[in-house]
């Protein structure tokens, strides 16, 4: 099997707005150009097709990211690259995921977007922190509800102090590492 033949998961955690999506995309515009097989697993888009009918609790949140590591799981075991830009914001449900590829022998890695919450806020890419402060919503993310950040992560990325297209070279350079590119 040739590495572009090769699946993984690249979970890229991190706050709102940190930049995990931003990412993910120029790093699979990267891999398709090699020839790879990418999905980007938008934390978003699964929410309102997957996981529609979850709410933000503590349980749905990890009902949520279980099915998308699930999904992730399931792709990259059959030769694709899933980039799973998702806050995934308790260490247990990471974990639980990690688990789910390692018995099922999946190259997963865990990239943790680690931008200040102070830099998101001011990003505001989707308007969350402002409609928080405004007390339009609760339950932000890293604001009014935890997150707990990867100890020992295989990439940390600092989004706030490098580009786009560094933060993606970085993460490339990692799966050119691994023997996954």
């Amino acid at each position: 099997m040739s590495v572009t033949d090769q699946g993984a998961t690249v979970w890229l955690t991190g706050l709102p707005s940190a930049g995990k999506t931003t990412i993910a995309h120029a790093l699979a515009d990267r891999l398709r150009t090699q020839g790879h097989r990418v999905e980007v697993l938008d934390g978003d888009e699964i929410r309102e097709f997957l996981s529609a009918g979850l709410g933000f609790s503590r349980e749905d949140r990890h009902i949520n990211v279980q099915r998308i590591g699930f999904v992730a799981e399931l792709l990259a075991s059959n030769g694709v690259k899933a980039l799973v830009p998702v806050i995934a914001p308790y260490e247990d449900s990471r974990t639980a995921v990690r688990k789910r590829h390692a018995a099922q022998a999946t190259s997963y890695l865990e990239v943790h977007v680690a931008t200040p919450v102070e830099v998101c806020a001011e990003r505001d890419v989707k308007g969350l922190y402002a409609r928080q402060a405004a007390g339009e919503i609760s339950g932000l993310t890293g604001v009014d509800d935890p997150y707990e950040a990867p100890q020992s992560p295989d990439l940390r990325i600092e989004s706030h102090t490098q580009s786009v297209q560094e933060s993606a070279a970085a993460l490339f350079a990692l799966l050119n590492e691994r023997g996954l590119v």
